[in-house]
């Protein structure tokens, strides 16, 4: 076994509601409107009610990748930079697809209309 390589515990630290927006309110317009709407997603369906523990563990370590800054692709770099974060949160988004609902759709609408315009 590699101990180079952080484990799943590491990226679940990183999370907090305060540290995810720190990070998209920073890096939105690097990130690209792709990851930061995956991202998004993810945020709101962790917040449904009726969202099981296994769901919420599996946004939770996601947007902790997201967030943390020990990614395989280092995020400084526009748009390639985030090319990993964005397959971690599309695997997750698939893993938790039945928790995306219209509620979550329209709360990550509202907030990317909010920084992107459109």
């Amino acid at each position: 076994m590699n101990d180079d390589k952080p484990g799943p515990e590491v990226y679940t630290a990183a999370y907090s509601d305060e540290s995810f927006w720190k990070k998209l309110a920073g890096y939105a317009r690097s990130a690209g409107k792709e990851v930061v709407e995956k991202a998004l997603l993810l945020y709101y369906a962790g917040q449904e009610e009726d969202a099981p523990a296994w769901a919420k563990a599996t946004i939770i370590g996601s947007l902790g990748y997201f967030i943390a800054p020990l990614d395989a692709i280092v995020d400084l770099t526009p748009v390639v930079g985030y090319a990993d974060d964005l397959g971690v949160l599309v695997l997750a988004l698939a893993a938790v697809a039945t928790y995306v609902n219209d509620n979550v759709r329209e709360k990550t609408a509202q907030k990317m209309q909010t920084w992107f315009g459109e």
